[in-house]
C-alpha cells in the first residue's frame, strides 16, 4: 500500500502534474472531486445537493498566496461567492483557507482580508468555516480565529486529530464557544508533530469527537470512516443529543452512498464542495487519502 507521504511526493512531480491536468483519462476522476472551475457550476451543484436534502459548504480553491494583490482578489472572490449564494438562495456556507488570504505575507494582511469576508458573511446572514492547513500554520490560524470570533460568531474552524497539540487546541475552542469541524488531517506532517500511524490517529479522533459531542457547540464530525461515524451516532444517542444538534460533513464525490444513508437516517449532513482553477493541491490530497485512485491513474499511464 502506498503511504500518504509517498503519494503526495509523486503528485508534485512536474510531469505527473501536467499529465493529471491535461489527460483525457483523468478528467472523470477530477470532475468527481472538483465541482468545476467557475462559480456558476458550483452554485448549480450546490442547488442540486440542496434539492436532495444536503447542506453545503462551498470552497473557492486556493492556498499559499504570495502576492498581496492575489490575497486581496481571493477575499473579493469570496465576497462575490457570498453574494451569489444569497441571490441564488442556495443553502450553503463557505469554507476558506487563510494562506489564500495572505497569511504567509503577514498576520495583519490575512486579518484584514479575513475580516472583510466575515463582515460580508455576517451582513448576509451566512457562516464561514476557516480551514486548517499544515502544522506550521496552525498557531496563527487559531490565534486569528480566536481574535475575531467574539465580533464574528458566524464562524467556525477546523482541528486535525493527528496533531499532538490538538487536545489543548480543542479545549481552547470549546471554552471560546466556537463551532469546530474535526478531521483526521490530510497534510504530510513529520512524526515530531503528528501521529504517524492510522491506529493512533483514529484513537485520537474518537477521543476528541467524544469531547466535542459532550461539550462542543454543534460539532461537525468530518470523516468517511464508517466505524467512527457509527461510534458518533451511538455516543450522541447515549448523551441524549438530537440529530439536529451536530452534523456529519463529507467531501463532494466521496462515499456518495454513505452520504445518502446519513441523510435518509435523519442526520444533518453537509457536503464540502470545492471549485476553482487552483484545484490541484486539493486533488492531490484526495489522492493521498485514497491510494486506489492513484493506482488507477498509474495503470492508465501504461495502457496502450
Amino acid at each position: 500500500m502506498l503511504s500518504r507521504a509517498l503519494v503526495l511526493r509523486v503528485a508534485e512531480f512536474p510531469a505527473f502534474k501536467r499529465w493529471i491536468k491535461h489527460s483525457s483519462l483523468t478528467q472523470g476522476l477530477i470532475q468527481r472531486f472538483i465541482a468545476g472551475e467557475d462559480v456558476d457550476t458550483a452554485i448549480a451543484i450546490a442547488h442540486q445537493l440542496n434539492q436532495e436534502g444536503f447542506l453545503v459548504a462551498l470552497d473557492y480553491l486556493g492556498e499559499d498566496t504570495h502576492r498581496l494583490e492575489d490575497a486581496e482578489q481571493a477575499a473579493c472572490q469570496y465576497i462575490t461567492l457570498l453574494e451569489r449564494i444569497a441571490q441564488s438562495q442556495v443553502n450553503s456556507c463557505i469554507s476558506i483557507k487563510l494562506t489564500q488570504l495572505g497569511l504567509d505575507l503577514g498576520y495583519e494582511i490575512a486579518r484584514k482580508n479575513l475580516e472583510k469576508v466575515l463582515a460580508a458573511a455576517q451582513s448576509l446572514n451566512n457562516f464561514v468555516w476557516i480551514d486548517m492547513e499544515s502544522s506550521k500554520h496552525t498557531q496563527p490560524i487559531l490565534d486569528l480565529f480566536c481574535e475575531l470570533y467574539p465580533r464574528y460568531p458566524n464562524s467556525g474552524t477546523v482541528l486535525q486529530s493527528y496533531l499532538y497539540r490538538t487536545p489543548q487546541d480543542l479545549e481552547r475552542l470549546i471554552h471560546l464557544g466556537a463551532r469546530v469541524r474535526l478531521v483526521k488531517g490530510a497534510y504530510a506532517e513529520p512524526k515530531e508533530v503528528a501521529y504517524p500511524d492510522k491506529k493512533s490517529v483514529d484513537h485520537q479522533f474518537k477521543v476528541q469527537m467524544e469531547l466535542l459531542l459532550e461539550q462542543g457547540k454543534e460539532p461537525a464530525i468530518a470523516t468517511h470512516d464508517l466505524r467512527l461515524i457509527n461510534h458518533a451516532k451511538q455516543y450522541a444517542a447515549e448523551l441524549g443529543l438530537e440529530k439536529s444538534q451536530y452534523e456529519f460533513q463529507l467531501l463532494y464525490g466521496i462515499s456518495r452512498e454513505l452520504q445518502k444513508q446519513l441523510l435518509a437516517e435523519g442526520y444533518r449532513t453537509l457536503i464540502y464542495v470545492p471549485y476553482g482553477e487552483q484545484w490541484y493541491p486539493y486533488f492531490s490530497r484526495r489522492l493521498a487519502e485514497r491510494p486506489a485512485n492513484l493506482y488507477f491513474i498509474l495503470r492508465s499511464l501504461f495502457r496502450k
